[in-house]
């Protein structure tokens, strides 16, 4: 029997700052935004240096907000060999948007990156995963402002995001459009998260990689897993008057998330998103 190779995985990084998550929005207004520590340039450091020292290309699914006020972190994400993908502009779930002003945020945010980093962006997620049943027009629009894939549809149930009954593995949504959901494994007739930093944070490492695992032997897919700067900052400014459980999500173990990285890093072979699930066709033309 022949020996194949192993699989590999996209691993990707959603660029915001600890204080534009949604679930701070109702005791952080974005017009205050401009006034916290900004803390993503220190923590993108110790990302991109991790990745370089293990020769790994990520795909950075990138606020405008934040490549506006940063644009040479933008650059140095592009200069290391990642890919540059899109989170909109302001961090607003797609659920708060009318089709016109989320078209107006996908777009300045796609043109924005474009613009400082010098290549085409195809990819883009979804703030808090908040392309849903109701909202499918969304996925019609991202074809329209020139987006390749999407990582937007989270097939799970959660109290802030989800939709349980989504595809798991990536398909053509739209002409033109592909939906690259995050992992998740079947069990009992319902799936589990596979992916995503607070669930990496809170699950023992043993569960999060047998869970990987079983999507390459059960599934023979790649998977895709997520995570936010902030996240491997024990050091943030804490938030007051946030209830337990957002404080519990929040912060749960983020002093042990870089060590868990590492070995999570170790253990599977990583790359890019568009690498890894669009036609080669796709991937050729990469300057603007």
């Amino acid at each position: 029997m022949p020996h194949l190779p192993p699989i590999r995985n996209a691993l990707t990084i959603d660029v915001e700052d600890y204080f534009q998550v949604s679930a701070f929005a109702p005791h952080i207004r974005r017009s205050e935004w401009d006034t916290r520590e900004c803390r993503i340039e220190r923590n993108m450091d110790r990302i991109l240096a991790l990745l370089e020292e293990r020769s790994i290309c990520a795909t950075f699914f990138t606020l405008g907000w934040i490549a506006e006020r940063y644009p040479t972190l933008v650059r140095r994400i592009v200069a290391g060999g990642h890919e540059l993908a899109s989170h909109g502009y302001g961090h607003e779930r797609v659920s708060d948007l009318s089709p016109e002003a989320f078209f107006q945020d996908i777009h300045h945010a796609k043109t924005l990156l474009q613009d400082i980093a010098g290549v085409v962006v195809q990819g883009y997620r979804a703030p808090s995963f908040s392309i849903e049943p109701g909202n499918g027009w969304a996925l019609d629009t991202l074809a329209r402002a020139g987006y390749s894939y999407s990582s937007s549809i989270y097939p799970v149930a959660h109290d802030h995001y989800g939709t349980p009954d989504a595809p798991r593995f990536a398909h053509q949504i739209r002409a033109g459009l592909m939906e690259i959901p995050p992992t998740t494994v079947r069990l009992f007739q319902r799936n589990f998260p596979a992916s995503g930093g607070g669930y990496f944070r809170f699950f023992p490492y043993a569960l999060s990689r047998w869970m990987l695992r079983r999507v390459h032997e059960q599934d023979q897919s790649p998977a895709v897993f997520y995570f936010h700067p902030w996240e491997i900052d024990a050091e943030q400014p804490r938030v007051p008057g946030i209830g337990f459980k957002t404080h519990f999500r929040h912060y749960v173990n983020v002093d042990r998330m870089e060590q868990r990285l590492r070995r999570l890093l170790q253990d599977f072979h990583w790359g890019r998103m568009d690498h890894i699930f669009l036609p080669a066709t796709a991937q050729e033309a990469t300057d603007v």
